[in-house]
């Protein structure tokens, strides 16, 4: 009898088996990237805004302005009770329109710029890397500097060039200031190049701010080209990505916005899809 009563109060002071396991991995809702919608933003921003909404998707990386001004996108997103948390431009507008970047981010509402491709030609070499933690200090001094904003580095498979003991990823993000330079990890970007985006997050932890949640076609093997066709996009869950470890893994080094990115033609089953498989995930 006596230890009947242990074993109970056991249960009541502490959580139960049952409730770890159907402790949710992933509690929060997505944010969604814009490039998953760019076909439908091109023809009609607002009605887009409002399928993303209607998903129940509130935060939004923009990495396009789709015709409108900052200013107008941001009226857009208010109406509808959206956020723009990210604001992502290519490097050519870093390099000479930063201040334009900076403003535009600011009218937005974003805390994060990203830049998701560094320009190179052939293969990503050490000169590359290092020029590249050169500008990246520089653009995220700046947009901290002129407008509180973090800089965020979005890798695209080709860093992963080897490097001494490492690869070029790790040159980069070892070089950079922390204070001034994040990242955002995009993990199907990390597995095609045939690396582990779990471990990366336990080596670097709260250096990863963002992250993009797509999954990888089973079967497809990678390379170091920063390029796959769009259809091996495919929905969360039914990929080749241990989602549940870069889930896990993710809440531990902190990331603040994960993103969903589906490049594919399909995302009118697949984006619904995915969203389900987070929320299932226990």
């Amino acid at each position: 009898m006596k230890h009947l009563i242990l074993v109970g109060l056991l249960l009541l002071t502490s959580p139960s088996l049952f409730a770890q396991s159907s402790q949710s991995i992933f509690p929060q809702t997505p944010g969604m990237v814009s490039y998953t919608y760019r076909n439908s933003f091109k023809n009609n921003v607002a009605a887009t805004l409002d399928t993303i909404k209607a998903l129940g998707i509130t935060d939004m990386e923009f990495s396009n302005l789709f015709g409108k001004t900052a200013a107008e996108l941001r009226k857009l997103l208010d109406e509808r009770g959206m956020r723009c948390s990210s604001f992502g431009v290519g490097y050519p507008d870093l390099m000479n329109k930063l201040p334009e970047v900076g403003q535009n981010a600011k009218t937005l509402g974003a805390q994060y710029v990203r830049v998701a491709w560094v320009p190179h030609d052939g293969a990503f070499t050490l000169d590359a890397a290092k020029k590249t933690v050169a500008d990246f200090n520089r653009f995220g001094k700046q947009l901290y500097d002129d407008f509180g904003l973090k800089f965020c580095y979005h890798n695209h498979g080709y860093e992963f060039e080897k490097h001494e003991n490492g690869t070029l990823f790790d040159y980069i993000v070892q070089n950079t200031d922390p204070k001034y330079v994040s990242f955002e990890l995009d993990i199907l970007w990390t597995v095609f190049p045939g690396q582990d985006p779990a471990a990366l997050l336990n080596k670097y932890g709260n250096r990863f701010q963002l992250m993009h949640l797509k999954d990888l076609r089973k079967g497809i093997v990678g390379n170091l080209s920063g390029g796959t066709p769009v259809e091996n996009d495919v929905a969360l869950g039914t990929g080749q990505i241990d989602l549940r470890a870069v889930l896990k893994a993710a809440q531990k080094a902190g990331v603040k916005h994960y993103y969903i990115e589906d490049e594919s033609p399909s995302i009118a089953t697949q984006v619904p899809q995915s969203i389900a498989y987070l929320k299932g995930l226990k």
